[in-house]
């Protein structure tokens, strides 16, 4: 603790972040200050803490910190860290699902409207669409009633042919000159006020249109027809007639056992409620309300931001003002409503959070014990030196050596960590040598190490191979290589499922319901999916006849042959001389040399 406490003495009176870490340098909690001096040093205080803090401060071994220019910034900079090392004692959002928006393109002379998931400041956006609202259906209508465009075609002096919208009637054919800027802009209008929520219009023009088709005894159209409006209607049901339509706000509320928790976000625009989402999480080693506000800069940092967000959450609503501000241009507005609509919804997020957390204990329960509560397992019955934060699996894939190809797959705390997988081309190795393209992909993975990129490719606690003892010793050799010393290394072989590790010349023999070695299984599967993966994705992307066009005495009507007898290129390559030869036009000497050209690849 004397280390710790000489660098608090050097702490600046400055708004910062701070990253504190455990005795392997793992980052255990990432945390903002207005001062960094007076905040972290509350750590170390005798004061009474809750529980959570306190064994979060018992395992500190050491911290560091970042200065930034003010505390917003400090806020913008906490969000980045949680999302790149995942700290265990943070409230984490691990299903930061985005939502679908309808993007009106402004910008253009004739605007088009399109469905995306990103938000940026070149359009007119409507959403977000949650619970079953399908955004297709709407662009639709929007496309059926005011005849907005939907290609993505650009619009440049030459007039274009009319495509199957415009004879369909769902676009007047800007892109062919048949309608004036003036007239497309009345119908982006009309457009836009039905995407705002405002219904009643639509629905009208789509009772005319249908009448009309039921008259004319075109009834497909005229059903299609009838099943937009009832998707309009139940829009409509949507709608809280006491809320104003002008008023765009999440209603946030948390249900908490001290323990576990639950977040639910009730979702409004103009007027209309658009969907809702519960978040499960631990209680992290935050205040209260700097928990919550971590917890919105994270969800918030990847959606749009309302006019108001009502909550009877405590949090410095201020310091979140302005970070809305600096995000968006403008300032959303914290609520804490004690009657009328407002409290209404909040009420029913707070019944929707405890009702899920009630539910989901369990649940939470059992995934912590597949994964967080796996890996502490893992460490001790596999004597492994460090907490295995972060472990990486690899996996080699290729058929008689063709288009091989490695996988490496990163589960954090457990939990599959998707953004970090990563895929290799074996460039150096000649023919199926499984052992000698592993090699290549672990050096070219581990030699990473120790340089400027091991800031995007963090070093690993545990490497997980697909093997046995060979494996093990093969694979040892490698970390002796590079100098490796402080990356545990265990094997797991397939039949049996028995564990090798360095520590031990016996290996480790696991239950097979023990949640340690289900993990172990699940890491070298997925490592094995996502391999076999990218290499029937390149498989299927080469063109196949060009294999067989590289082998003397293949011409097309050969290749053509082959590929109708055999149906694919792997069923070529596994065939016998025999079966090659009983082939249209292949005699037994070019069958011949077909079986040995991939005989000797």
């Amino acid at each position: 603790m004397s280390v710790i406490q000489e660098k608090l003495k050097l702490l600046p009176d400055s708004p910062g972040v701070y990253l504190m870490m455990d005795k392997d340098g793992v980052i255990i909690y990432v945390g903002k200050a207005r001062v960094l001096k007076n905040r972290v040093r509350q750590y170390f205080h005798s004061s009474p803490k809750p529980a959570k803090v306190q064994a979060m401060v018992e395992n500190i071994a050491d911290f560091s910190y970042v200065v930034t220019p003010s505390e917003v910034d400090a806020l913008s900079l906490e969000n980045t860290f949680i999302k790149k090392y995942k700290p265990k004692y943070n409230i984490l959002l691990k299903d930061d699902k985005t939502y679908p928006y309808i993007k009106l393109h402004t910008r253009e002379q004739f605007p088009h409207i399109s469905i995306t998931r990103r938000i940026a400041k070149d359009g007119r956006y409507f959403g977000p669409f949650m619970g079953g609202i399908s955004c297709k259906d709407i662009v639709d209508i929007a496309a059926r009633v005011y005849g907005v465009r939907t290609c993505k075609n650009a619009l440049g002096k030459k007039p274009l042919r009319p495509c199957l919208n415009y004879h369909l009637g769902r676009c007047p054919a800007p892109c062919a000159g048949y309608v004036s800027e003036e007239e497309y802009a009345s119908r982006v209008q009309g457009a836009a006020s039905f995407l705002a929520g405002n219904y009643e219009e639509a629905e009208e023009l789509l009772r005319e249109k249908m009448q009309r088709f039921a008259e004319n005894e075109e009834f497909e159209l005229a059903m299609e027809y009838r099943d937009r409006i009832e998707m309009l209607s139940r829009l409509k049901l949507r709608r809280i007639t006491a809320m104003p339509k002008d008023v765009e706000a999440d209603i946030w509320a948390r249900a908490t056992n001290g323990l576990y928790g639950a977040i639910c976000v009730l979702v409004t625009r103009r007027g209309i409620m658009q969907g809702s989402r519960t978040f499960p999480l631990e209680e992290g080693a935050g205040e209260g309300g700097e928990s919550f506000l971590s917890f919105l800069t994270q969800y918030y940092s990847s959606h749009e931001l309302p006019h108001e967000i009502v909550t009877d959450e405590v949090m410095d609503d201020e310091l979140f003002m302005e970070y809305s501000r600096a995000k968006a241009g403008r300032k959303t507005e914290i609520v804490r409503p004690k009657q009328g609509v407002k409290r209404d919804l909040l009420d029913m997020a707070v019944r929707n959070a405890r009702e899920y957390l009630e539910k989901s204990i369990s649940q939470i329960e059992h995934k912590n014990d597949m994964t967080v509560n796996a890996c502490k397992r893992l460490q001790e019955v596999l004597a492994l030196s460090h907490y295995p934060k972060r472990m990486e699996c690899y996996d080699i894939s290729n058929i008689s050596g063709v288009d091989k190809v490695g996988s490496m797959v990163v589960f954090t705390d457990g939990e599959a960590d998707k953004n970090a997988y990563r895929r290799f081309k074996i460039k150096t190795v000649e023919g199926a040598d499984d052992f000698a393209s592993l090699k290549e992909v672990l050096l070219r993975r581990l030699s990473k190490l120790g340089t400027d990129e091991e800031e995007r490719f963090p070093r690993p606690q545990l490497v997980v191979i697909d093997g046995g003892r060979g494996q093990l010793s093969a694979v040892k050799q490698i970390f002796d290589e590079l100098h490796i010393e402080d990356i545990d290394l265990v094997t797991l072989a397939k039949q049996e499922e028995e564990i090798y590790t360095l520590a031990s010349p016996e290996p480790v023999r696991l239950s097979r319901r023990d949640y340690a070695l289900r993990t172990l299984q699940r890491i070298r599967d997925e490592a094995h999916r996502f391999a076999i993966t990218y290499f029937r994705n390149l498989h299927s992307k080469r063109n196949l006849s060009s294999v067989l066009d590289e082998i003397e005495g293949v011409g097309k009507e050969k290749r053509t042959a082959l590929m109708q007898k055999f149906g694919t290129i792997d069923k070529i390559m596994r065939a016998s001389e025999k079966e090659l030869s009983e082939t249209p036009g292949i005699g037994p000497k070019l069958a011949h040399t077909i079986h040995d050209y991939f005989k000797k690849l």
